[in-house]
């Protein structure tokens, strides 16, 4: 394994992803983990200290070889033990554990280790399911022009925002089902500015899961504000991109279009921490791949219905047969009946990323005003549909923003499924993932007809995709649609 000596930002194209250079990501076999391994938000809050060993021979002799000082944590806690501080590495589910979220293990090494060659060693090992560098993924990195990573400036032209809002029948959408306040939207990024006039009774108290360590991170990038420990503050007050997209799902419409979520509300999930980059004035969010998987796996135990992911990787920035980041806690919020929406990327081209690459994600393209595809959009088999995602009036860290990316473009889609899901739970009925994905696909608005391949079928159509789900329900209203798993 090479590591890439800089930070690759994944929305562009570059040839590697920068990984953590002092931590891997390891999954053991099943019934291999030692129950005496601490969970990551019991070391961050204090409550235990990060083990010494995994208490496997072979394991503990190849980490030992290779990173001297070698410590040990379990990635997510249980459900059952949330509230259990000290012990939440107890009480995991059949679920939690088949999907792999109870086997992940963090090793965190001494500075300077050959974490390439200590994760080819660990490979070989019986108990080793699998080992993957800790990448870093950064949002908000502009590379072509301003507006990109959709960080530009308030400003008075054209509308008052409610175009693109218009073009995916929001209005008409939210009079037929204004959204429930039992449906929980998660937002996993880089926080929101919970004193924003945008949010209020809608934003639930959410969770901060960010630990960057300064030796994480490549010279001349400056870590800013809180960056350490796990805490229920998930504030942003640098970036803005986490407010961009939970404005989009669930604005109070003071100063902008109302969120398309109506009344459901919004779970944000602090993933990306902040930093500024060398020569850059505006702080991007960056995160590690162990961080927001937690993030994601926190959101689905804390109630998230829907989770909005406006991140990803490369995946050609992967070693290739290495596995897919992301893997267990998309595994893991599916089988809870979590629906998971994500930003197909912002290359330009044909290309992968995860977890929008997820057979069981929605990823999400963006189109302009005139409903042509965004020339920067990522296209692919995968991307499922688009949505506008070109100068989108939002919320940002304080005041306002035109946001333009993919990662704007996908919280309309979850907002549309937390309608899906709301809509459904009105009429007594329960919708699995699969079937939230199917409703939006077969709802979309054709594409013009000079649209490239890869852009998915169609446009958002929120409201159309109200009625069809309406009209399975009115033509039988046994149909089963499925419901989450609540192992």
């Amino acid at each position: 394994m090479t590591r890439i000596a800089r930070i690759a930002q994944p929305w562009n194209h570059y040839t590697g992803a920068y990984a953590a250079p002092t931590s891997l990501l390891v999954r053991l076999k099943l019934g291999e983990v030692p129950d005496h391994i601490p969970t990551a938000m019991d070391v961050r809050q204090g409550a235990r200290t990060r083990a010494e060993r995994t208490g496997h021979g072979a394991v503990d002799r190849v980490s030992g070889a290779f990173g001297g000082s070698v410590r040990v944590s379990r990635l997510h806690s249980a459900a059952a033990a949330l509230g259990r501080p000290g012990a939440r590495n107890k009480g995991y589910s059949d679920l939690e554990v088949l999907t792999g979220i109870s086997r992940m293990l963090r090793l965190d090494v001494e500075p300077g280790t050959h974490v390439g060659s200590m994760a080819i060693s660990l490979r070989q090992l019986d108990v080793v399911e699998s080992v993957t560098p800790n990448y870093i993924v950064a949002v908000g990195l502009d590379r072509y022009e301003p507006a990109f990573g959709g960080l530009g400036g308030d400003d008075e032209e054209d509308d008052d925002g409610w175009a693109p809002r218009e073009m995916i029948g929001a209005q008409r959408a939210l009079a037929h089902e204004p959204g429930d306040p039992a449906v929980i939207v998660g937002v996993v990024d880089s926080g929101v500015n919970p004193a924003h006039e945008e949010f209020g009774w809608r934003l639930r108290s959410g969770f901060d899961t960010v630990q960057l360590g300064h030796g994480e991170m490549a010279g001349g990038i400056a870590l800013l504000g809180d960056n350490a420990g796990a805490d229920v503050d998930p504030s942003d007050r640098f970036v803005g991109h986490g407010s961009g997209c939970a404005a989009i799902i669930g604005a109070a419409g003071e100063r902008m279009p109302p969120g398309l979520a109506g009344d459901c509300q919004i779970l944000p999930i602090r993933s990306l921490g902040a930093a500024l980059f060398p020569g850059k004035q505006q702080a991007v969010g960056v995160g590690s791949v162990s961080d927001l998987d937690i993030g994601m796996v926190m959101a689905v135990q804390l109630g998230a219905k829907v989770v909005n992911l406006s991140f990803g990787t490369d995946d050609e920035a992967i070693e290739p047969g290495a596995p897919k980041p992301h893997a267990e806690a998309v595994a893991y919020a599916t089988a809870r009946g979590c629906t998971l929406v994500a930003a197909a990327g912002n290359s330009g081209d044909a290309r992968t990323y995860w977890p929008a690459a997820c057979p069981e994600v929605i990823a999400v393209g963006s189109v302009g005003l005139d409903a042509a595809a965004s020339g920067f959009s990522t296209s692919g088999d995968h991307v499922a549909l688009c949505a506008p995602g070109e100068r989108i009036r939002t919320a940002a860290v304080d005041g306002y923003q035109r946001a333009t990316g993919t990662s704007f473009a996908a919280p309309f889609a979850a907002a549309a499924a937390a309608l899906l899901h709301s809509r459904a739970q009105r009429r007594s009925a329960a919708l699995a993932p699969e079937t939230v994905k199917q409703l939006l696909i077969e709802s979309a608005r054709p594409h013009r007809p000079d649209t490239p391949e890869g852009n998915g079928a169609g446009i958002l159509d929120a409201a159309r995709a109200l009625a069809l789900l309406d009209q399975a329900l009115d033509a039988d209203p046994s149909t089963e649609f499925g419901g989450p798993d609540d192992g």
